[in-house]
């Protein structure tokens, strides 16, 4: 039986009341940070592999915490895994461009019209991306939910309602933002299938190299500790490298077929 099915662009069943408003950032997230191109295909069985790795690792993650001793408080804990979340986020904004860029280059001028056509997806993550961190960075940092409130003067309850919904639906939309950017790749999928699987290995080595320098959170032996450091981006290479096959063998979709070399 095949695993191949296409997808498509469908609406979710509507929401309505407190659960609705309370859903809404991730949703809209997921609208938007999703690959959306109408003839994608989607492999069942990559979407589980990656669904399995991501299992695992966060399994083995809890019983790294649970097995060994803090070195940091719980706070300091969080705070550490929202660095990692922002620097993974970061990686992928800054080695996303280039890897787009040089891949729409290779490509021979008749496939690169093609590309440069679906680029739609990723540019419409980038400004979403950005989008939200300008809106964040207006509302809680320079204040401006409540500079909006008092240059309403009589109307400031309207102000101050407006600007908490925008604080509200900001912050969620914008974790959920980070962590779809990285799990989807920039929407890449939506430019060629192939470039997903590519850009994440060399994503998952770039912040290995980061994260090296980075004193671990739990007091682990020094081989459980390497274990921990190596596998994220030796298991990621792996996944990517089976992903390129099965795309190669199933669905005959290679990286020089998609440059049309």
């Amino acid at each position: 039986m095949s695993t191949v099915t296409r997808q498509h662009v469908t609406g979710s069943a509507p929401r309505s009341g407190f659960l609705g408003l309370l859903v809404s950032p991730f949703v809209t997230a997921n609208r938007i940070f999703r690959p959306a191109r109408p003839d994608i295909i989607a492999d069942a069985a990559i979407e589980r592999a990656q669904l399995t790795r991501t299992t695992i690792g966060m399994a083995a993650t809890g019983w790294l915490l649970y097995a060994y001793p803090l070195r940091m408080t719980t706070q300091g804990l969080l705070k550490d895994k929202a660095v990692d979340i922002l620097a993974s986020t970061g990686v992928i904004v800054a080695i996303g461009p280039i890897v787009l860029l040089a891949f729409v280059i290779a490509a021979r001028p008749s496939a690169r019209r093609v590309y440069r056509r679906r680029l739609r997806g990723p540019l419409t993550v980038f400004g979403a991306l950005f989008g939200s961190a300008l809106v964040l960075w207006f509302l809680v940092v320079r204040g401006g939910a409540v500079q909006v409130t008092q240059l309403l003067g009589g109307f400031q309850i309207v102000g101050l309602v407006v600007s908490l919904a925008g604080v509200l639906f900001a912050v969620p939309f914008a974790i959920a933002a980070a962590v779809l950017c990285v799990h989807h790749c920039l929407r890449m999928a939506d430019v060629s299938e192939v470039l997903p699987p590519v850009s994440s290995m060399v994503l998952v080595w770039v912040l290995f190299i980061l994260q090296a320098w980075n004193n671990p959170p739990v007091a682990a032996p020094p081989s459980v500790r390497l274990l921990f450091l190596l596998g994220p981006p030796v298991s990621v290479t792996l996944l990517s490298a089976w992903e390129l096959r099965r795309l190669r063998v199933r669905h005959g979709l290679t990286l020089r077929a998609a440059l049309a070399r």
